[in-house]
């Protein structure tokens, strides 16, 4: 019988990987949500476990919400891990560790140079927390570590505010090439914990669907919005606003990961063991309301398009007769 301590565990993943190791009659899974104030949140009733699966570090919304870095969420589960004389611990992070760059493999494979955004805190964090994992690992012979790097995960009604921010910027930029994407559905993830818990896994593992979406495909997914030609710099003033008034604001640096590929591999967890069940199209429409426009035909949404630039044009050129009238009556008065 496996004992597994999950911390940071309130979140939709967590309630996911809770209820697929307990349906596990070999394993005794023990919340312990709030790592940081055990006391408040009342430490596990025992004196050990085999495995404690840290799903709060790389929870956005939680660390968000209660105030907290990522990096002192994974020091004090790892601290857990010790207390418990734990000999396994499973850290899920993020794909993000990567960072997004126009000269990145596609896909990217576990032994990719890590390249976090410098401007985003969140992902430096992801890279400095796997740091201290590994660190744990080799403090004392016989330790194992799972590390799950998890594409961009979501599903219905489940989606963080950060997946929730990348997903309004994928496939909607303006006059420019988009990126290819993942979309990871969290039950995949949840049973790539699960399996890591069983197996007993050992190192580091991307978790994605098979392959990816191109940004084009993205785009019609998303409903193509009309796109105009901008300079760079007023492009970038633009999405800066759209960002603050549609989703909220948005953490610096996050813009590059809807700029350029991040696109990982599942071969190695695959091989392991783990199979995805859900592709990144389903998983995408599934978390995502399409808009209207997109049951509109192509031709029709053209012809939308076309309709609304000569009404503008009319709409232009009739404030020119009404500014040009008054001018001319300012000036006869005169």
């Amino acid at each position: 019988m496996t004992t597994a301590v999950l911390t940071g565990a309130r979140g939709p993943l967590g309630r996911r990987v809770a209820r697929i190791l307990a349906d596990d009659g070999d394993v005794t899974v023990v919340l312990l949500d709030d790592v940081l104030h055990p006391a408040a949140a009342g430490p596990p009733e025992l004196d050990s476990a085999d495995v404690v699966v840290d799903l709060g570090t790389s929870d956005y919304d939680s660390r968000a919400e209660q105030r907290e870095s990522s990096s002192e969420f994974v020091a004090a589960t790892l601290a857990a891990a010790d207390q418990l004389a734990a000999d396994q611990v499973v850290f899920v992070s993020s794909a993000l560790v990567y960072g997004a760059a126009p000269n990145n493999p596609k896909p990217l494979t576990e032994d990719a140079v890590l390249r976090p955004d410098v401007e985003f805190v969140f992902a430096r964090q992801l890279a400095s927390a796997e740091e201290l994992v590994e660190q744990w690992r080799r403090a004392r012979p016989g330790r194992a570590t799972s590390v799950l790097r998890p594409a961009l995960a979501l599903a219905e009604g489940d989606s963080s505010r950060l997946a929730a921010a990348l997903v309004s910027g994928l496939g909607r930029r303006i006059a420019q090439a988009d990126p290819p994407s993942q979309f990871l559905h969290l039950d995949d993830l949840a049973e790539a914990v699960a399996l890591a818990v069983r197996s007993r896994l050992d190192g580091v593992f991307n978790v994605a669907p098979d392959g990816w979406i191109a940004g084009e495909r993205v785009r019609a997914l998303s409903g193509e919005r009309p796109r105009f030609p901008l300079p760079e710099r007023l492009g970038e003033v633009v999405s800066s606003l759209r960002w603050r008034f549609q989703r909220g604001p948005i953490p610096p640096g996050l813009g590059s990961y809807t700029q350029e590929p991040w696109i990982v591999s599942n071969g190695k967890l695959r091989r392991a063991g783990w199979e995805p069940s859900v592709t990144n199209e389903q998983a995408y429409v599934e978390a995502t309301e399409a808009p209207w426009w997109t049951m509109i035909s192509p031709k029709r949404r053209q012809e939308l398009t076309l309709g609304l630039g000569v009404a503008l044009g009319v709409l232009a050129a009739a404030l020119g007769v009404v500014v040009g009238r008054r001018w001319w009556r300012r000036r006869k008065a005169v």
